[in-house]
């Protein structure tokens, strides 16, 4: 009988989605060629493990590493795991993406080694393994290619001093200059230290448009592993002084220089200025000056990416909410103490997660301590959008699409030009200016949460406690897809309540990958797979996927953000999982399932699969119908079954369990004790106040309460806003006030010799438009001036009126006088 439970489960489970398309079958019983596949006699799924279906081989051909992640720019050492050969071989070749190959080795305990190449792109990056000098291929697994800001410290060189390197040259910047690194990450007893410089060739945008990494020259060769070198700059060479953004890279010195593909320690990228020529160390501000009207002239011959960033959120509260779509820039992080170096005067900026769709452009936001956007126009600390966005887009590798690299080029060597070498920082802002925030719309929320509880997009509010897997969200627009697992809660006792909460829940959009969150290994333990395979996190919280990105906070809340802008945050709250959905306004009346039809009316939310709708005030038994209608098919289901509980719980059975009888509302009888306390904990709390009453325990009522009042403080954060937009000063003239909200007031002052011409005051009014136009400033006339005329006048006027009388006087003497005798 067991041989047939046995094959039963694996024809089910061939029927059950997998990562994607299955490779070809080799020969049966053995993985090799095979990993992925759960055809055949065994299984070369990642599921196997757990279901103890695997081949015999599954760990010698579908291969785990460590580490598992390093720098895109190469050169990292990585050992294969459960592979062992003693064999004598004659090459060892690791190829990545099928096209890019390394030299590999087996050390002197028979562990197989491949080193990472250097890259143009981050996210998994498959590779196949070669013990027999690239005649065969039949090992694979995946290498996880980080942004280079995103490697930790002890895993490159550090610029003791960065800002000493990237002014060097400038007034009063001239010292010796010093970089560090930790000996023991490269095994050797001495090292090169080489500089390397980052180019883009080509006319932009175009099919020649490309990316690449050049060996410039070293500073050192040969010299001890001491993790400390010290030189004073000399300029370059003139054939070398074009590259003005590079990196150190420390190599053991039995390599020869500038060899690729080798252990490695990078140093971040850098302005170069340290390199530059003796022209730009006599008057560096006219030379970054020259430099910036050189890029100036560019940026106007090339396409213009602004019109296609999406505008910024209007506040702070919305930025941090609105995390689908933006994320945070850490260059300025208000969690980590808003040090701002570019931004002065903002305490948190965002980027935008998804490069724009045409012109692979990024968008930044910043705000201040007030939570008003801060604007170029306003500021140079204003927020300023990328031609590049600094975390590149798919497919990578060609510009503007590198990682970090082209944002470098287009974005920040050109800061340092016009703003940070020379006084031309206007010249900058204008083709970086700030966007403005009057076409911001902010996402919609939806929320799963205890027991468990449903908030719609529409804000329709209801409880489903069914057993079993659930369609929460599906949308055509884009073949959007969210799922979840609901049980009981289990207790030393075992599950008794006749409540349940979700445990897992999974996603896909498109042809994106699969990611699913679920609770394991014990309470409040959060576990992520991809593509049904458990991720680690050991190395990085922050991983780009097919479609995606995900990042992991405390190992306790995870973030997923997905191509559309649509986003999902999972936590863990009590026993269960909290479920959070955010969909841009693009997803108007495309949604359905539990989280609802959105479309601003919550009267339709509670829709059957058939198309029939429920009335809003329907009965909790109706409400229960209404859940079990959006059971996920077998077909279709996106969650993972790697073990037998789940494969006999949920993959056999009905996807609703009609056997199991939850506590409606109505037939809660709780006893006064019970009644008091909840009262006391919950207040006025539904939610809180149900779920002490169905489960009979206080903390995970508090915890519903706490998901329900994080809910009602995002929906908060994200109800729009008016903005009347940017207000300019008039000419000769300033304002006070750079906040352009609705109900903000901006005051208008004239420069000394200036009179105001207009209203003196301009409010944003709810229509968003301003309540009063910029007033003018003109010249005003001296009140000296102007009283010295009228004296003046009045002086001449009466000398002129004393000269008449006197002449008068005079004449009538003189007629006295002439009749005397």
């Amino acid at each position: 009988m067991r041989p047939l439970v046995l094959l039963w489960a694996l024809l089910l489970l061939a029927t059950a989605p997998g990562p994607g398309p299955r490779p070809a079958a080799g020969a049966q019983g053995s993985c090799s060629h095979r990993c992925g596949d759960r055809d055949g006699s065994c299984s070369c799924h990642p599921t196997c493990s757990g279901l103890g279906t695997c081949c015999s081989d599954f760990r010698d051909f579908c291969l785990e590493v460590s580490p598992y992640s390093g720098s895109m720019m190469g050169g990292k050492d990585f050992q294969v795991q459960h592979l062992t050969w003693f064999i004598p071989t004659d090459g060892v070749i690791c190829r990545f993406k099928e096209s890019i190959q390394t030299l590999g080795y087996v050390d002197s305990s028979g562990h197989v080694h491949c080193v990472s190449p250097l890259l143009y792109e981050t996210g998994h990056i498959p590779f196949t393994l070669s013990m027999d000098n690239g005649r065969s291929f039949p090992r694979s697994g995946t290498w996880l290619a980080v942004h280079p800001s995103k490697v930790s410290e002890t895993e490159k060189s550090q610029l003791e001093n960065e800002t000493l390197w990237q002014y060097y040259g400038t007034a009063g910047t001239t010292d010796n200059l010093t970089v560090t690194w930790e000996p023991s990450a490269l095994p050797t007893r001495s090292v090169t230290i080489e500089l390397w410089g980052y180019e883009e060739t080509g006319k932009p945008y175009s099919g020649e448009w490309t990316a690449k990494w050049s060996y410039l020259y070293s500073l050192a060769t040969s010299i001890p592993n001491s993790g400390f070198f010290t030189f004073t700059p000399k300029p370059a060479p003139p054939n070398f002084q074009r590259w003005e953004v590079g990196a150190l890279r420390i190599i053991s010195s039995r390599y020869y220089a500038g060899e690729k593909d080798v252990q490695a320690l990078w140093s971040n990228e850098h302005a170069l200025a340290w390199h530059l020529g003796e022209d730009f160390r006599a008057d560096p501000k006219a030379w970054a000056r020259a430099q910036c009207l050189a890029w100036e002239q560019l940026e106007d011959q090339l396409p213009n990416f602004l019109e296609e960033l999406p505008d910024c959120p209007c506040t702070l509260a919305q930025a941090r909410a609105d995390s689908g779509r933006f994320h945070t820039d850490y260059g300025c992080d208000i969690e980590r103490g808003s040090v701002c170096t570019y931004h002065p005067g903002a305490v948190h900026c965002v980027r935008s997660v998804q490069a724009s769709p045409r012109f692979a452009s990024g968008q930044q936001c910043c705000y201040t301590e007030a939570g008003s956007l801060l604007l170029t126009a306003d500021s140079t600390g204003g927020s300023t959008p990328d031609r590049g966005h600094d975390w590149g887009a798919p497919p990578f590798r060609t510009p503007p699409r590198v990682p970090g690299l082209s944002h470098w080029l287009y974005d920040v060597v050109s800061f340092y030009h016009c703003c940070l070498w020379a006084p031309e920082c206007s010249r900058y802002m204008r083709r970086r200016p700030s966007s403005d925030c009057r076409s911001y719309r902010p996402s919609r929320l939806a929320s799963a949460f205890g027991d468990p509880h449903f908030i719609t997009f529409d804000g329709a509010s209801f409880s489903f406690n069914g057993r079993g897997e659930y369609v929460l969200l599906e949308a055509e627009l884009t073949n959007l897809r969210v799922q979840g697992r609901a049980q009981p809660r289990t207790t030393p006792e075992g599950p008794q309540d006749r409540g349940t909460g979700l445990t897992a829940v999974a996603v896909q959009e498109g042809n994106s990958d699969v990611v699913e969150v679920r609770l394991a290994g014990g309470a409040g333990v959060l576990q992520v797979l991809l593509n049904q395979e458990v991720l680690s996190f050991t190395e990085q919280s922050w991983m780009d996927l097919k479609g995606m990105f995900l990042s992991v906070a405390a190992g306790d809340s995870v973030s997923i953000m997905l191509s559309s802008g649509a986003g999902l945050e999972v936590s863990v709250q009590g026993p269960f999982l909290s479920v959070t959905v955010l969909l841009p306004e693009k997803f108007l009346t495309h949604t359905q399932g539990l989280l609802g039809t959105l479309n601003d009316d919550p009267t339709d939310d509670f829709v059957l699969r058939d198309g029939n709708v429920l009335p809003p005030k329907a009965s909790s038994r109706e409400l229960f119908r209404f859940g079990a209608d959006w059971a996920v098919r077998n077909t279709s289901s996106l969650l993972t079954y790697d073990s037998w509980f789940l494969v006999n719980n949920f993959l056999y059975q009905p996807k609703h369990d009609y056997t199991f009888q939850p506590l409606f509302p109505e037939e809660t009888t709780p006893n006064p004790s019970q009644a008091a306390e909840a009262a006391k904990l919950c207040g006025d709390n539904y939610f809180c106040i149900f779920d002490v009453m169905a489960t009979g325990s206080l903390s995970v009522g508090n915890a519903t309460r706490m998901a329900h009042q994080w809910h009602q403080h995002r929906a908060q954060s994200l109800q729009p806003v008016t903005s009347c937009g940017w207000l300019a000063p008039p000419p000769n003239g300033r304002k006070e006030g750079t906040r352009y909200l609705s109900g903000s007031t901006v005051y208008f002052h004239c420069d000394s010799g200036y009179s105001l011409v207009g209203a003196e005051v301009s409010t944003c009014q709810a229509d968003g438009i301003w309540s009063r136009p910029t007033p003018m400033c003109q010249p005003a006339r001296s009140y000296t001036v102007l009283l010295s005329i009228i004296f003046g006048g009045l002086a001449v006027v009466a000398v002129v009126a004393l000269v008449y009388v006197l002449l008068r006087h005079r004449k009538g003497n003189m007629a006295i006088w002439g009749s005397q005798p």
